[in-house]
């Protein structure tokens, strides 16, 4: 065996336990990332394109890693029944970590892996986010108040997170933000402020702002990272996630003023 795929293959078994209820599809996930470890071991890989006589292998890579952390939440009742959705082979969805009101986490995918979370997606010019992104679900069923164990235990997966993948401050994101219109989670109730006092995403402070009278709020809203193919649905994230306590889908004067100060923090 090659000594470069030995981390590989440790770290997939340190997270392929197979006690309990979920045996059978923790064996069906040690079967997909031996796979996987199959072919990253081949060399060259049998379907490329190649025409040289010898084998070239370069020793400058690495693996990919997340650029981009998701947060929802699961619209569903109980743990139990979101850790069910996702080791169900038909429903085709899941995510890296599962935060129970109790503040338990199930790591269920290797953070190296691509997770099926975010769906059709964009987030400035990112498209694709499972491909560069990791996925956090809160139990909640979409209008519930997160509980203080929920956002204590995210706190630590994304301290974590963010040391270990060296992800941007700004990349800490919701649902609702890279899917506007389609996604609504998560829920107004979610202390993004709080996050991002702790430097999980940015925040805003309208102190002393003034607003240029040419001011394009949709432009803002554009390069903040929103989709704004429709104008409305980039609203309704903008205020899903910076003012929670507004459901509707207008700018006002206040909300100029915010998008204004987040503007310059993330150009």
């Amino acid at each position: 065996m090659k000594n470069w795929l030995v981390p590989i293959i440790v770290v997939a078994i340190l997270y392929s336990c197979s006690t309990g209820q979920y045996a059978g599809t923790n064996k069906m996930y040690r079967k997909q990332v031996k796979a996987y470890a199959k072919l990253l071991a081949e060399y060259p890989v049998k379907d490329s394109f190649v025409t040289a006589t010898d084998w070239v292998g370069t020793t400058n890579f690495s693996m990919r890693r997340p650029n981009y952390v998701i947060i929802h939440h699961t619209a569903q009742n109980g743990c139990e029944q979101t850790l069910k959705t996702f080791t169900l082979p038909r429903t085709q969805v899941s995510s890296h970590y599962v935060i129970c009101k109790d503040g338990t986490v199930h790591h269920m995918l290797n953070d190296l892996l691509r997770g099926h979370h975010a769906g059709v997606s964009k987030w400035g010019n990112a498209s694709d986010l499972n491909s560069s992104s990791i996925g956090i679900e809160i139990d909640n069923n979409g209008y519930e108040v997160f509980t203080e164990q929920q956002i204590n235990s995210l706190l630590e997966i994304l301290d974590k997170l963010k040391k270990a993948y060296n992800i941007p401050t700004a990349n800490f994101i919701g649902h609702a933000d890279i899917a506007p219109g389609r996604k609504v989670d998560p829920n107004r109730n979610f202390p993004w402020q709080k996050l991002a006092q702790n430097g999980f995403g940015l925040w805003y402070d309208t102190t002393n702002i003034k607003v240029p009278v040419d001011f394009s709020p949709v432009q803002a809203l554009r390069i903040i990272g929103y989709d704004v193919k429709n104008e409305k649905n980039a609203i309704q994230s903008f205020k899903i996630h910076f003012v929670q306590q507004d459901t509707t889908k207008v700018i006002n004067e206040a909300d100029k003023k915010i998008l204004y100060d987040l503007m310059k923090k993330y150009q």
